[in-house]
């Protein structure tokens, strides 16, 4: 429960493209139609956040290798809703569905402004790693 409002948690919870589409655009992202039918079949798992209407909240998607690394994309939280702990739960809750999946590792990548985040609120850690601009 946060605040006074109980949010439903799942792991692989259904959530459809309109959906996460409105999500995306609750707090100014660029949401492509289509993307989550997409992705979805490839996806390790991810957590879904409804609050008590069942409107969709939150979610968060996770990625993997097929082995021990699992990655956490995606993130989301509707703005009106931010600064509560949802997403902190919605990562907890991934983590622990890597966890389950047996997945050793989940790793994230992140804006600037967002470390406190990552680091403070969900528990990462900073780490060496590289990236190369395909576009």
């Amino acid at each position: 429960m946060i605040g006074r409002m109980e949010i439903d948690y799942r792991w692989r919870g259904a959530a459809s493209d309109d959906e996460l589409v409105a999500l995306t655009l609750s707090h100014g992202g660029n949401p492509e139609p289509g993307w989550w039918d997409r992705v979805r079949p490839h996806s390790l798992g991810w957590v879904t956040g409804r609050a008590g209407g069942g409107a969709l909240i939150g979610f968060a998607n996770v990625a993997w290798d097929g082995g021990d690394h699992a990655f956490l994309l995606d993130p989301k939280v509707d703005p009106a809703h931010q600064r509560g702990g949802i997403g902190t739960e919605l990562v907890r809750r991934a983590a622990a569905g890597a966890t389950d999946a047996g997945c050793t590792w989940l790793h994230v990548d992140f804006e600037p402004h967002l470390r406190g985040f990552y680091f403070d609120a969900c528990g990462f850690r900073p780490t060496d790693a590289g990236l190369i601009a395909l576009s």
